[in-house]
């Protein structure tokens, strides 16, 4: 009895009123990834297509789910927010470095109002040979996001070229492990699931991509190779509000800025990180009201995301937000601060 009493307590909200959401969002990310991925197999292409969506969007909710359980903002028992925190980086990919190293690596950006990353892409991109620099630049301007995959591949192949990392390699070799059973026995099952969940992942990159991208226009700061992040200007909350924005999905219509678990209240998220995803539209309009400068709705930034897409890239610079009409098309936005990528 005891145990089971252990086992309750240990799934305690940490806050009870958005728990019956929570469960259902969590659902969602579990049950309908399981089900997009099966309707990948279908023969039927409009089933295809559908799981091609549907696998793509459970993605993106496990991912900011990810960011949740970072917080610990769901579950009152940290080991609890930890181990779901894990499951969602098994879902989504990010599995191969530590949850933990994760939440360290996103901590830091709230704590020292930068975009701290764990590796220089641009540094990267400039030693490659001509060619494939060429491959990179050509893929993301198709909107393919490159980048994101090198960032993503970095994690893996960091244990066999770092001496500080290489107690992770047998860790990393028996996830590679599992997945590549996993996956071969997807192709094996149905051979075009392959490329249609490789496709379902490309969108899932380009929809977390893009909403990282204008969230803020902040300096990005490699660390150094110690671990610690370079000597940097303290910054205040005033700093932080300034150069952070709410890129919602809409404004007049609030609940479809729960496709992205509601994490483009980034103001709000970043004025309280405590509070969880489904607290954060009313501390917005708490903090903010029904009108404030800081909130860039997607609409307004559809455009300066294709046309700055290469200079985003090999820029480095995130660009302003002017005034008025077009405020937003001189903000260039980040490329390659994703939570999900950790070392």
């Amino acid at each position: 009895m005891q145990t089971w009493t252990t086992r309750l307590a240990a799934l305690a909200p940490r806050e009870p009123g958005g728990t019956l959401a929570t469960w259902a969002f969590l659902a969602y990310a579990t049950l309908g990834y399981a089900l997009g991925v099966w309707l990948l197999t279908r023969p039927a292409p409009w089933l295809a297509a559908l799981g091609v969506l549907l696998t793509a969007h459970t993605l993106v909710i496990a991912a900011y789910f990810i960011h949740e359980f970072a917080h610990l903002t769901i579950f009152r028992s940290r080991t609890t927010n930890d181990r779901f925190g894990t499951l969602m980086t098994w879902i989504t990919g990010a599995c191969y470095a530590p949850f933990d190293n994760l939440r360290r690596k996103h901590l830091r950006h709230h704590a020292d109002r930068a975009d701290v990353v764990t590796f220089d892409y641009l540094a990267f991109l400039k030693r490659l040979p001509v060619p494939l620099r060429k491959l990179v630049v050509a893929l993301e301007w198709l909107h393919v996001p490159a980048v994101e995959l090198i960032m993503h591949g970095f994690v893996i192949v960091m244990p066999f070229i770092s001496h500080e990392q290489q107690a992770r390699r047998g860790r990393v070799l028996a996830i590679l492990a599992i997945r590549v059973v996993l996956f071969g026995a997807l192709g094996l099952y149905a051979p075009r699931a392959l490329w249609l969940y490789a496709l379902a992942y490309l969108l899932f990159l380009a929809v977390l991509r893009f909403v990282d991208a204008f969230q803020h226009t902040y300096v990005a700061y490699p660390l150094l190779a110690s671990g610690k992040p370079p000597d940097m200007p303290a910054r205040d909350r005033e700093y932080e509000y300034r150069n952070t924005y709410s890129n919602l999905v809409s404004v007049a219509h609030p609940w479809l800025n729960l496709l992205t678990l509601n994490f483009v209240y980034h103001n709000a998220h970043h004025a309280r990180a405590s509070v969880p995803w489904f607290r954060l539209p009313a501390l917005h309009r708490e903090l903010y009201g029904a009108s404030d400068p800081q909130v860039l709705p997607m609409r307004e930034l559809l455009r300066t995301y294709h046309r700055n897409r290469l200079a985003r890239v090999l820029g480095g610079d995130y660009g302003a937000v002017g005034e008025g009409r077009g405020r937003a098309d001189g903000f260039v936005g980040a490329v390659g601060v994703s939570f999900l990528t950790a070392v």
